[in-house]
C-alpha cells in the first residue's frame, strides 16, 4: 500500500483497484502503521486512487465535518468514450436500485432520489477522451452514471454501457484536498494511463 502521508490523526494512501475501501484498505494500513484506522469516505472496489483515513475518533469527526461542509474536495480522472464538451457543470437526480447495485438518472424527485452535481474539464479529446472531474456530491457510481447518461460511458465500465475489452472502469481518484490542523492539505497522484495522456496534452 502506497502511503502518501501519515501523522497521529490521519493517513493518506493510494487505494489499489480490487481492494475494498472499507475493510481491506484499513486492514492494510493497520498492518503498516499500527493503531486504529477509520474510514470516512469510500471508493468502489474496482476504482483506485487517493484516499484519506482517520487514525482517531476525533480526526474521523473532523474529516466527516469537512465532507459535510464541502471543504473536502475530491477530484478524479477518467477515460470516457466519445468527446464531451471542453467543460461542464452537471446536476442530475439519481436513484439507486439496491438489488441490482445500479444507479439511474431520473426526472422527478421521489423517495430515495438524490441530487448529484459534478464539474469536469476535458484534458484531451478523441475516443477515448481524458477528463478531470470535481465532485460536489458523493453519490454512488455518480461519475460513471452522469457521463454514461450523456453518451460518454467510461472505458471499461460494462455496467453502464461500455463495450470495450477493458476489465475495470478507467476512473481514478487523483486528488484530495481537506483542512487539517489549520492547514489545507492536498495530495495528488495520477495513474499511468492518465499521466501519459496529460503529458501528451501539455505537449499539444
Amino acid at each position: 500500500m502506497q502511503i502518501l502521508y501519515s501523522d497521529g490523526g490521519v493517513a493518506v494512501c493510494v487505494k489499489p483497484v480490487g481492494l475494498d475501501s472499507e475493510t481491506a484498505v484499513p486492514q492494510a494500513l493497520r498492518e503498516q502503521l499500527g493503531g486504529e484506522i477509520l474510514p470516512v469516505h469510500r471508493l468502489d472496489l474496482n476504482v483506485g486512487g487517493v484516499m484519506v483515513y482517520a487514525r482517531t475518533k476525533a480526526a474521523a469527526a473532523a474529516l466527516s465535518r469537512a465532507i459535510q461542509e464541502g471543504t473536502m474536495v475530491k477530484e478524479y480522472v477518467a477515460l470516457v468514450h466519445g468527446t464531451p464538451e471542453e467543460s461542464g457543470d452537471w446536476t442530475d437526480l439519481l436513484w439507486k436500485d439496491a438489488r441490482k447495485n445500479k444507479v439511474f438518472v431520473v426526472r422527478r424527485e421521489r423517495g430515495g432520489v438524490k441530487k448529484a452535481r459534478l464539474e469536469y474539464t476535458r484534458l484531451r479529446s478523441g475516443d477515448p477522451s481524458l477528463v478531470r472531474v470535481r465532485l460536489h456530491t458523493g453519490r454512488s457510481h455518480q461519475i460513471r452514471v452522469q457521463f454514461a447518461s450523456r453518451g460518454f460511458p467510461l472505458v471499461g465500465d460494462h455496467k453502464y454501457g461500455s463495450r470495450d475489452t477493458a476489465t475495470a472502469p478507467m476512473l481514478f481518484s487523483c486528488c484530495i484536498t481537506f483542512p487539517w490542523k489549520g492547514k489545507t492539505m492536498r495530495f495528488e497522484q495520477l495513474p499511468d494511463w492518465a499521466a501519459d495522456r496529460e503529458a501528451m496534452h501539455d505537449a499539444d
